[in-house]
């Protein structure tokens, strides 16, 4: 899938909203993305396991995973109050 390319349209909502279509979906075989803005390009990195992302964190930084878990929902908890 690395060396896949594939070109395709979605429209952004009033509420900033972008549905992938079901091929792009099929692909990534996944339903969590991460968004990196690079200039004037969004590129999506598929994330096969939200809870193995969180993993590699925790370690890194050689806390409880829990910690890290609570933390990432405090810190969208508190950007959705901005």
């Amino acid at each position: 899938m690395k060396n896949m390319r594939m070109t395709t349209t979605a429209k952004i909502t009033s509420k900033g909203q972008v549905t992938l279509p079901k091929r792009v979906r099929q692909i990534l075989a996944t339903d969590t993305v991460e968004v990196v803005v690079e200039g004037d390009r969004i590129v999506l990195i598929p994330i096969k396991s939200v809870a193995g992302s969180l993993a590699q964190y925790a370690a890194a930084e050689e806390k409880p995973l829990t910690e890290i878990r609570d933390r990432v929902w405090q810190e969208v908890a508190d950007a959705g109050k901005s």
